[in-house]
Order: structure tokens, then sequence, then C-alpha cells
């Protein structure tokens, strides 16, 4: 999220909703929020599959590890999780400079 923000060229220590002075990814928090349900969609998952005491095997790292590159839908159009990200954290940079009134989040399925 925070190398989304910096390429869109936002600063990730200043938050909307996230506010801390010893953080320093306050707004990377904050969007990382739109993107909470796809990690919970995966965790729920692996526990689905093997109970809620367990330890990380290989196939769960795996699983988690897919999240980047899971299709994620924004605006319509599907792409991979970073590319949405990058989507979502240009649009934001487009608010904040006027220029958008929207700001591009992931559509749940």
């Amino acid at each position: 999220m925070a190398r989304g923000l910096v390429a869109s060229g936002l600063l990730p220590t200043l938050g909307i909703h996230h506010r801390n002075q010893y953080n320093a990814y306050c707004l990377a928090d904050d969007i990382m929020e739109l993107y909470r349900p796809y990690v919970d969609k995966i965790v729920c998952q692996i526990i689905r599959g093997n109970g809620k005491f367990l330890d990380m095997s290989p196939s769960m790292k795996k699983a988690l590890l897919e999240l980047p590159t899971m299709d994620v839908n924004v605006d319509g159009q599907k792409s991979p999780l970073m590319n949405a990200v990058q989507r979502t954290t240009a649009s934001l940079a487009k608010c904040f400079e006027g220029t958008a009134k929207k700001v591009l989040y992931p559509e749940l399925e």
C-alpha cells in the first residue's frame, strides 16, 4: 500500500482516519481497509480447511502469497490486486488534486 501511495505522489504518513504519531503508514492503513476483505477471505478458507489452532504450513503461505495476484474488480475492470491498489491510490491522489471526485475501490463479488 505504501509503495502504491508513494508512486501516486502521496505521503503514506498522513492518514485520513488513522492518526498516530508513531505510525509512519497511517494513509496506507486507511487504504488497506478497502482490501481487507480479500485477506479475510483467504484466512477464513485456511481456517475452514485446517482448524483454528494451526502452524503455518507451506500451502497456507502459498495461499497468502498469491494475494497480490488475485483478480479484483475495480470500476468494472478485473485486474490483479497489486494493479488495483495502484488504481485506488492514483484515484485518491486525483481527488486530493481536485481533478476527480471518486476514489476507485475494489468491488466485492
